[in-house]
């Protein structure tokens, strides 16, 4: 149990450190172009455009990297605080300080979260500003001299050891055993703090001095993931093998390794054969030259090309090193393959990379959705979300519309993750949730969707059940009936509880006003706010067409004293995950009491001219009023 903690918690550290550098990706491509341009070695060296490429490698990249994990700890607060924080290690060093970025972004977004935290309720009203602006600066500040004075000294003696190490390794001929390290790394989810932590940096300065890195080709050569999924082209079987031809495109030119990892982790023997060929790429490397002038990030073919220095001998060294690389990995994959026992489940292995990511992948729900057909005779539909309160229900009452608009005898309800009946046939859940479900019932056939409120699943799923459903009309009037008997409340929209031209800066702050609000008027008991908090960052509570439903996790049902809702008009927005958000209902749901309501403003808000209308009422009679016309 301990090792299984310990992997899950490197893994969870891994995932993090990616998730401080993907978002910036654009700026490092745009760092890698001016540098393979317009440096002294470039294409088209030009004096005055190569002054752009220092001050993006030692000021722009690092302070991006800081104001994300900043962000990442704690949104806007935290972005800023942990920019300021890493100025100071930026100053305090000759080298980019893309590695300090990574200790004191997130550092000063926990330090300012943790001061948020212990002023909470204790400021006077009318402060509020005054406190939030001097504390950030305040704090920013002492962490920009703490950074300045300790932490860039020892990033920098860190560095200069590990120079030295590469330097060693380089002159003994034994880089190429790096492979062993940065193969299983990219598993973990670590490859990009190891690229952008500490082979970019050290590639930075060896580019400024000799013109090339061979650091930079180390974790980004596509060769041993191409290998692999060639192999699995020839000898894989079903599943695995149909889809490995896209993938392998989908790796080599597009750069998004991570979509060979469920290949790999179906057959771990695997990992051997993309270290093997991690190795021998990289000694082909040393052995004829090759290097990168700029980063080349995706790990594309194409990138890879556009970073290569403009000679010959350096274009033959770096395919060399891919093409072998993918040749060692495809002789030595195939035997894996060709040996063994194929058990393959490329949908497990996708989840559990998933699982291990710690978050929603953009490549595992290519493998995921791929589940055969619908099952036949469908009675149960049941949409599920970890509280079963919110998102569900709406799903629920949009694809019940639909159901009944096709004059389909079917049962469609809305239900917690955890309580998902044994006999569901379909069930639908958002997409981070779809491993939750699939483990709870796996026999059922699953669908995920990332937009509860217009999916185009829904249509493609009541095209799929025209043909084929067999619930009588007496079972499903039976069940109609049921489900309008639930005790309604037509109070549950009150005026009061609207509220217009709202701003906030921040999602966060979004949902504890709508907690808030909760709060106040006797629906919930204060520590359910915390647990909307909590439900957002486990899964997104944005449904799609500019809404969110923030409301509790399915712990905190024993908080809601009774079911209660308010609205709230954001005619700017609000961030919600990279996603505008201009309406957000806060709900505690008791007893299934507020469902009604609940089902009439999914309907309401799965037209985009509802939405808009509610988003330009003027007064909170006009907001209900779109809302109870439906």
């Amino acid at each position: 149990m301990a090792q299984s903690n310990i992997k899950v918690a490197v893994q969870k550290f891994g995932n993090f450190l990616s998730s401080m550098v993907m978002p910036n990706i654009g700026a490092f491509i745009a760092w890698g172009l001016i540098t393979a341009l317009f440096i002294p070695t470039g294409f088209f060296p030009n004096e005055s455009l190569t002054k752009l490429v220092d001050p993006m490698v030692k000021y722009l990249l690092p302070l991006l990297i800081g104001y994300t994990g900043g962000k990442l700890v704690h949104d806007q607060r935290g972005g800023v605080v942990g920019a300021i924080a890493t100025m100071g290690v930026i100053v305090g060093s000759d080298i980019p300080m893309f590695l300090g970025a990574m200790i004191m972004g997130p550092l000063g977004g926990y330090i300012i979260k943790k001061f948020d935290q212990f002023i909470e309720g204790k400021v006077k009203t009318g402060f509020e500003m005054l406190i939030n602006n001097f504390s950030a600066g305040i704090l920013g500040g002492i962490l920009a001299i703490l950074a300045f004075l300790g932490v860039s000294p020892a990033v920098d003696g860190f560095t200069g050891a590990l120079v030295v190490g590469v330097d060693w390794m380089v002159a003994h001929g034994l880089l190429p055993l790096t492979s062993i390290l940065i193969e299983p790394a990219k598993i973990l989810f670590l490859n990009n703090a190891i690229n952008h932590g500490i082979l970019s940096p050290i590639g930075a300065e060896q580019i400024r001095t000799n013109g090339q890195s061979i650091l930079l080709l180390l974790e980004t050569n596509p060769g041993p993931g191409l290998g692999i999924l060639l192999a699995y082209c020839f000898f894989g079987k079903g599943t695995a093998k149909q889809s490995a031809p896209g993938a392998a495109i989908i790796h080599f030119i597009g750069g998004i390794h991570e979509i060979y990892f469920p290949y790999v982790l179906m057959r771990p023997l695997l990992i051997i054969a993309a270290i093997l060929g991690g190795i021998s790429g990289v000694f082909t490397f040393v052995l004829l030259g090759g290097g990168l002038q700029a980063v080349a990030s995706p790990g594309s073919i194409l990138a890879i090309l556009a970073a290569t220095p403009g000679n010959a001998g350096s274009y033959v060294a770096n395919i060399s090193g891919v093409l072998v690389a993918a040749i060692v990995s495809f002789i030595v994959g195939s035997l894996i393959l060709k040996t063994g026992k194929q058990t393959e489940d490329l949908d497990e292995a996708a989840r559990k990379m998933q699982e291990m990511k710690g978050k929603k992948s953009s490549v595992a729900g290519s493998f995921t959705k791929q589940q055969g057909e619908v099952p036949a005779s469908v009675q149960k539909i049941v949409f599920a979300c970890d509280a079963g309160m919110g998102s569900s229900a709406m799903g629920a009452s949009l694809l019940r519309k639909k159901v009944k608009q096709a004059d389909l005898n079917i049962s469609v309800t809305n239900t917690a993750i955890s309580n998902i009946p044994s006999d569901a046939q379909i069930v639908i859940t958002q997409e981070e949730l779809t491993p939750r479900a699939q483990n709870k019932v796996p026999d059922a056939y699953h669908i995920s969707v990332d937009n509860f409120l217009s999916s185009p699943e829904y249509d493609k799923l009541i095209d799929q059940l025209k043909n084929d459903h067999t619930t009588s009309k007496a079972e499903e009037e039976k069940r109609v009936s049921a489900e309008n008997n639930t005790d309604s409340n037509d109070g549950l929209l009150k005026e009061e509880n609207v509220f217009l031209n709202q701003h906030f800066s921040s999602k966060e702050e979004a949902i504890r006003f709508a907690g808030s609000v909760l709060v106040k008027g006797g629906y919930v008991e204060e520590n359910y706010v915390e647990a909307m908090i909590e439900r957002d960052n486990m899964t997104s509570t944005y449904m799609g067409n500019d809404v969110a439903i923030p409301h509790g996790t399915e712990e905190a049902k024993k908080n809601v004293l009774r079911s209660g809702f308010t609205v709230i008009q954001v005619p700017e927005g609000v961030d919600f995950d990279g996603e505008k958000v201009r309406l957000i209902f806060g709900i505690a749901g008791k007893d299934g009491t507020h469902l009604e309501i609940l089902s009439g403003i999914a309907i309401t808000c799965s037209d985009m001219d509802n939405i808009e209308k509610m988003v330009h009422a003027k007064s909170a009679k006009e907001l209900m009023a779109i809302i109870q016309r439906n």
